[in-house]
């Protein structure tokens, strides 16, 4: 038996992305690449590492197994090969969005410093509309984008939208939605609305912030019920589905878009960082 990094590194995508065909976009790959470097990973342990859903690609018992532990590999074959790396210097200016869950925030900016610790960063984390106009105009040499439109190239991860309220609380189909939005020139602000007036449901707006931090404090509150991403959903908050009255939502793309002019090498380890810590 045989193991191969590349391999390993597929495995984990396709589980991290729960799907292939967003997973091979991620990696630059075609599906069917993927596909066969996967049954070949499969075929070298002996076991089916992933079962075939509706939605995607759900890991097995086994394929649970093997994740935790590919993941210590290759970050060990990472640490290794930055063994005979010449360190990198200077500087680098990236724009992240506030609608990560903190935890990938903090892995990218502690794995990133702790990794090159002779590059300054400059991080800003908020609304990311205007992050393509920031890269343009050489203010930004890395940015992460969110948004409800497929954005092709550059393809970093999916995640589902989802509704928001306290926990315990709920909301009866024939009265009024108290919503929370976000007030930015982003589909955060929009989406709430357009998708409970598709569906005929009555709605207020109850509360109004520029920030993911407030807009979660107040549906932890049960003043507001609101949008937020799968992965943001924590202690006092609940999920809430068709079967409470609230409509589907599409999924939020995140995309990477980098500097032509930027700083190359920097550039590359900042883009290898983010990849890296959405991956756990």
């Amino acid at each position: 038996m045989s193991l191969d990094s590349d391999h390993l590194l597929t495995f984990v995508r396709i589980a991290e992305c729960g799907n292939l065909t967003v997973a091979a976009r991620t990696l630059g790959r075609t599906q069917s690449a993927i596909s066969v470097q996967l049954r070949k990973l499969e075929e070298s342990l002996g076991v089916a590492l992933f079962r075939r859903v509706a939605k995607g690609m759900v890991l097995t018992p086994e394929g649970e197994t093997l994740l935790s532990r590919a993941r210590v590999i290759l970050h060990e074959m990472k640490e290794t090969a930055q063994l005979f790396q010449k360190p990198l210097s200077g500087s680098i200016r990236v724009g992240l969005p506030d609608d990560f869950d903190t935890a990938v925030l903090e892995r990218i900016l502690a794995q990133f410093s702790q990794t090159h610790p002779g590059v300054q960063v400059l991080a800003r984390s908020g609304c990311t509309s205007g992050y393509n106009d920031a890269i343009r105009c050489g203010e930004l040499d890395v940015a992460v984008c969110s948004g409800i439109d497929d954005p092709g190239e550059g393809l970093l991860n999916t995640e589902e939208i989802v509704w928001a309220g306290r926990k315990g609380a709920t909301w009866p189909k024939s009265e009024t939605i108290p919503l929370a939005v976000l007030d930015r020139p982003c589909h955060w602000r929009e989406l709430p609305k357009k998708s409970l007036d598709a569906n005929g449901r009555h709605y207020r707006v109850a509360f109004q912030s520029s920030s993911f931090t407030s807009l979660q404090a107040a549906l932890r509150s049960g003043i507001a019920v609101g949008l937020l991403p799968r992965s943001t959903i924590g202690v006092g908050l609940q999920i809430l589905s068709a079967k409470d009255g609230f409509p589907e939502l599409p999924m939020s793309y995140r995309s990477i878009t980098v500097a032509t002019d930027g700083p190359t090498d920097v550039i590359a380890a900042m883009v290898e960082a983010i990849r890296q810590a959405c991956l756990r």
